[in-house]
């Protein structure tokens, strides 16, 4: 069995979302289902933990649900982290650059180097370059990061120019990371359908919501404002297919 929440598990929020998946656990468990001990971390609580049929709980990102994983596993819930502007469960990205940087606004980074986590990303690659083509403005692709702290450091140290960081990311880079102070915000995206928490496919998300919503609830003031978390709530999959998705970074010359 296995379990992840990784999309937002920085070391300082882990003591957080462990007690989030206790709840979660005890919950399943009092209803007679299986659960494991303990959530699983590091490169198994992506793409191995999101393609297994063993799938208890993870969350995932809106752009691998609709490329790879709709139709192959179950969506139980959206987080609702309460971003600025977005209804419930929706969120957007921000674009940052470093604060010396003279130019203010989205449309002064036309050509910019961008500084992206990863091809199948939402926040960091097709929610940013989706909504910088739509104003006529195209972004390059300097640096895969591998993770959006990378990023948002590779725009702070000067190897990239900008970067589209979600704006949950943001808020912890902000409260956490000490290089954000030589960052800006430069633009932000259009809302988006957030991240959603799945399942194997053949998960009963009927009986799994009373539990998810129980635990979110039952969590301490103290961890929803660490986590960002307000509470749940549920997207139907055709609001995350109907998002745009851009060409892949290898067509505008990233390698």
């Amino acid at each position: 069995m296995i379990a992840s929440l990784g999309m937002y598990d920085r070391a300082e929020l882990q003591p957080a979302n462990d007690r989030l998946w206790r709840l979660v656990r005890d919950g399943m468990r009092a209803i007679g289902l299986a659960a494991p001990d303990h959530l699983t971390r590091g490169e198994g609580a992506y793409w191995p933990a999101w393609e297994s049929a063993d799938l208890i709980l993870s969350q995932t990102c809106g752009y691998p649900y609709r490329a790879r994983l709709h139709g192959k596993v179950t969506l139980l819930a959206t987080p609702d982290y309460g971003i600025e502007g977005c209804q419930p469960g929706y969120y957007r990205s921000v674009y940052v650059a470093r604060r010396d940087d003279p130019r203010v606004e989205l449309t002064d980074f036309d050509g910019a180097g961008l500084a992206f986590n990863e091809d199948l990303s939402q926040s960091g690659w097709a929610g940013p370059m989706a909504h910088a083509l739509a104003q006529g403005i195209t972004l390059k692709p300097r640096l895969r990061s591998g993770g959006h702290v990378l990023s948002a450091r590779a725009v702070a140290e000067g190897r990239a120019e900008i970067a589209g960081i979600d704006a949950v990311t943001w808020t912890m880079i902000a409260r956490y990371d000490g290089f954000a102070a030589d960052l800006k915000v430069v633009g932000q995206t259009a809302p988006a359908p957030g991240l959603p928490w799945i399942a194997a496919q053949g998960a009963d998300a009927d009986r799994l919501w009373p539990i998810l919503t129980a635990a979110v609830a039952a969590l301490s003031a103290d961890d929803r404002a660490a986590l960002c978390l307000r509470g749940l709530t549920r997207i139907p999959p055709e609001a995350y297919l109907a998002i745009p998705t851009p060409p892949p970074p290898s067509a505008f010359g990233a390698p």
